[in-house]
């Protein structure tokens, strides 16, 4: 897809950006006072940085299709129901909720880098549409 300018830095220091981020977070204990607050900060920049166009645009190919909405709406919903049917079975062994499941990997350091990058660069990604 075509860039339609790097905006208020270059798309490798933005990516440098969240790696930091992500390494810095990775240290954080879950649920930390610290840890909130990253995301609350991280939040509202990309919320301010989002719609003023600071991050680089990327041109959209055209409007989404039905099918591609589809696409995405499905495995959305199977996930809301999964989580909605271990909740309501009070999320034991039994039913584990997919925190649970992902509890494993993001007990460690690097897990919790490796998934904090992901959901920046996700929403990085959707702030960059």
């Amino acid at each position: 897809m075509e860039q339609s300018g790097p905006g208020l830095v270059g798309l490798r220091g933005q990516l440098c950006a969240l790696a930091t981020v992500a390494v810095v977070a990775g240290f954080l204990p879950s649920f930390s006072v610290g840890a909130n607050a990253l995301v609350a900060v991280v939040g509202v920049v990309m919320c301010w940085l989002g719609p003023s166009g600071r991050l680089g645009r990327r041109s959209v190919a055209g409007r989404p299709s039905g099918r591609g909405a589809l696409l995405w709406l499905v495995p959305l919903l199977l996930v809301g129901l999964v989580e909605l049917y271990a909740f309501s079975r009070q999320a034991d062994v039994a039913y584990p909720t997919l925190s649970l499941l992902a509890d494993p990997v993001l007990g460690t350091y690097p897990g919790r880098v490796v998934g904090c990058l992901g959901w920046l660069v996700g929403f990085w990604w959707l702030a960059r549409r």
